[in-house]
């Protein structure tokens, strides 16, 4: 910035100030957001200096306590997104789960609580992120009690693993809403119950069990490997797959579409999965505050490469409207087909979006 200091006073009395550049300002606003999302790509703060400095010049902040306070404003953004409304929108679909990080001092590992929402039009979005004890249920009840409190209406069903805490939450805040436990970590009991030699065909058998094409198809080879594992002398693993039973096939009564985003957690493990690769090269973060507001950042990137539910908004529409699936088809409503059958094939086109009236 260039130093005047003959500017007569009538033009300027309180002397030159430039309009482009902000007094003591050292970098611009976007060398100032490169260098925060450098740090969230995994550049340490103390790698700035060494990388930057020949390519920014010798005035430009490159300090760690600069990076720092590029930072500071993550905690502004996560205020102002934790307090926004979900009055406006409607989620069929929540994924829950938590991601524990190292974190200053603290022998345990801190739990972030995270909740994804598919919304009305069939996109996911990231509804909380808080942290919790344990994941416990007093944990997650708090969570969802905020989310209710912002206007959030019951979901249809919640996915999670087994963590008892947030069943028992959403028992007490949403009693309306279907559970549906994920297949992966029910695969993983199994095998944890098994001998070595039995594991790859545990893994086998219940993925086939979990992608029968209808409900009763699934029932019968749950009871077939049963059977087979009493007879092996496997009781403990027979038992692990009977436990909960009913919360494993919620999904058949939705759209087949959405089986393969409900049948797991999987929406919410690959978020954690990008979340883990930058939090481990971290290793301890100093406060519970830097981990928070970096993990949230970290998802607000990786959101934009979020896949949609299969069916796009059509389809989410028709859950949304309490339509019936039976085995992941849509069912007529009473009275729809008898109604259709006094209708040309061109005068049923403007039902389409009734139930049961669905066209491609």
């Amino acid at each position: 910035m260039p130093r005047v200091a003959d500017v007569p006073g009538q033009v300027a009395a309180d002397g030159f100030r430039s309009r482009i550049v902000r007094r003591y300002e050292r970098a611009s606003p976007g060398t100032q957001q490169l260098f925060a999302r450098l740090y969230l790509e995994g550049l340490a703060t103390g790698d700035f200096e060494p990388v930057f400095r020949e390519l920014v010049g010798e005035t430009t902040a490159l300090s760690a306590n600069a990076v720092v306070r590029l930072k500071e404003r993550w905690g502004d953004e996560y205020a102002a997104w934790k307090r926004r409304s979900l009055a406006t929108q409607r989620y069929a679909y929540l994924w829950a789960d938590g991601v524990y990080l190292g974190i200053g001092s603290e022998p345990d590992k801190t739990a972030l609580l995270c909740v994804l929402g598919a919304r009305q039009d069939g996109t996911k979005e990231l509804l909380a992120l808080e942290p919790g004890y344990r994941e416990s249920a007093g944990s997650w009840a708090g969570v969802l009690r905020d989310l209710r409190e912002r206007g959030l209406a019951a979901p249809l069903v919640a996915v999670g693993d087994g963590a008892l805490g947030l069943w028992a939450a959403l028992d007490e805040v949403f009693p309306t809403t279907a559970h549906q436990r994920c297949w992966n970590h029910r695969v993983l009991n199994v095998q944890d119950t098994l001998p070595k030699r039995l594991q790859a065909e545990a893994r086998r058998r219940l993925r086939e069990i979990a992608e029968a094409e209808t409900l009763e198809a699934c029932a019968r080879l749950r009871s077939r490997y049963v059977a087979e594992l009493y007879a092996a002398g496997q009781a403990a693993a027979a038992e692990t797959i009977q436990r909960d039973w009913e919360t494993f096939v919620t999904f058949y009564r939705f759209p087949k579409e959405h089986w393969l985003h409900l049948r797991t957690s999987n929406p919410i493990e690959s978020l954690f999965s990008g979340v883990r690769l930058r939090t481990d090269a971290t290793k301890r973060m100093r406060t519970r505050e830097t981990a928070l507001y970096l993990v949230f950042k970290l998802v607000e990137r990786l959101s934009q490469n979020w896949r949609a539910l299969n069916g796009g908004e059509n389809l989410m529409t028709l859950v949304l409207e309490g339509c019936i699936f039976t085995d992941g088809v849509l069912q007529p409503r009473p009275g729809a087909l008898r109604a259709d059958r006094q209708l040309d094939g061109r005068a049923r086109f403007p039902a389409a979006r009734k139930c049961g009236t669905r066209t491609s």
